[in-house]
């Protein structure tokens, strides 16, 4: 049996501990069934634990940062006395979807998902959910109260229909952890229409911006790194992420590709061109450092590259161009020096090709443009109809 863990829970402490392999409670020695959950991942979530009629019952009080020790010492000394005297807080009438939010993040969001994938959930949950309602009981969630969130949400379409996505996974892991029984309440609720924006770089759009970033970085406007991610960006097709986040121990130059083994669809690889790898080669790596990119602090990368993308974009006249457009730009050039759709979807590290089909229109458009080139190579002349017997006699 493994030797519980006892130690007084204050800020000091809890900021302190840290755990490698699994989640580890830690129990405080003033409230006995108090106690800190510390997560792998760096998340620690507060909770209580005593026995109701013969049965073992843990509740989860709140999420550290977000609660503080004294907050939650608090509120674990007002549960265990209403869980002594006969109530049941897990009983599926008393979980807040807050105290549901906190458990999914730590559980689920902080443990199975990708530091920008857990960002994003995070802030869905803590902007959005939970101060819309997340004090109503877990059980007591309707359609309306998700309904109501998401006509509020009205003005910013593409941020509601993210929120509708991670309550509907929310309320999923609700039913499945018997919390909630007779459906999702999400499940009716219809998403906002999105607009696709398309914006592609034009071959002439291409060149200026090359040399935009020849001007900027020779005349000390732009750091080296930066420049290097946008150059990289535009070389490889690939996510922003996959650039900034790219260590040296992926980088084969030598086969001519990188090995990424953390991308968005999986591992993969990415073959690097003659001008990609000329980029990465001259690039200058700093000692004690992993990143192919790094930032201004030490032994990380570069956190805010769109910091000097704004820059460069408005040098460069591309104010409607965001840093996601050079991907797109990169598939609509291979389109258009005649890659096919499935060739275009490897490129860019796509699994499924319904993902690519979004280029479909200009993989049209290239087809119709190699037909009108050759129809002109051809020329007019058999157009030229025959003289007809009158026209031969007049």
């Amino acid at each position: 049996m493994a030797k519980l863990k006892f130690r007084t829970i204050s800020k000091r402490t809890v900021d302190a501990l840290v755990v490698e392999d699994r989640d580890e409670v830690f129990w405080d020695d003033r409230i006995p069934g108090f106690g800190v959950r510390v997560y792998p991942s760096g998340s620690k979530m507060y909770v209580v634990q005593t026995r109701h009629k013969g049965k073992s019952r843990r509740v989860t009080l709140g999420r550290h940062g977000v609660m503080t020790a004294d907050q939650a010492r608090k509120k674990a000394a007002e549960t265990l006395n209403r869980m002594r005297s006969g109530e049941d807080p897990v009983g599926r009438g008393s979980v807040t979807v807050a105290e549901l939010a906190a458990r999914y993040l730590a559980e689920h969001v902080d443990m199975r998902c990708k530091e920008s994938t857990r960002k994003a959930y995070r802030r869905a949950v803590e902007r959005f959910i939970v101060p819309s309602y997340g004090d109503v009981a877990v059980e007591d969630v309707e359609r309306e109260h998700i309904d109501k969130l998401h006509r509020d949400l009205h003005h910013i379409p593409y941020q509601a229909n993210r929120a509708l996505e991670i309550g509907t996974s929310l309320f999923n892991f609700a039913e499945e952890w018997k919390l909630r029984s007779g459906g999702n309440p999400c499940r009716y609720v219809r998403k906002y229409q999105e607009t696709k924006r398309e914006r592609f770089l034009t071959e002439a759009e291409f060149r200026h911006l090359g040399a935009v970033l020849n001007e900027m970085e020779a005349g000390g406007r732009l750091p080296v790194y930066p420049a290097a991610a946008i150059r990289l960006l535009m070389l490889t097709g690939c996510r922003r992420n996959e650039i900034v986040a790219l260590e040296w121990k992926h980088v084969d130059l030598d086969a001519g590709e990188l090995k990424l083994a953390d991308s968005k669809t999986g591992a993969r690889l990415v073959p690097l061109s003659p001008a990609a790898a000329r980029v990465l080669a001259e690039l200058p790596r700093v000692a004690g450092n992993p990143w192919v990119i790094p930032g201004t602090k030490p032994g990380k990368h570069l956190a805010d590259l769109n910091h000097y993308w704004d820059r460069v974009r408005a040098e460069a006249d591309l104010a409607d161009v965001r840093l996601h457009d050079l991907r797109h730009s990169f598939a609509s050039r291979a389109l258009a020096l005649g890659e096919s759709l499935s060739m275009i979807g490897k490129l860019l590290g796509h699994n499924k090709i319904e993902t690519t089909q979004r280029y479909a229109h200009l993989a049209r458009d290239s087809i119709k443009a190699s037909s009108a080139r050759v129809a002109d190579s051809i020329g007019d002349d058999i157009l030229k109809m025959p003289a007809t017997a009158e026209t031969s006699s007049a």
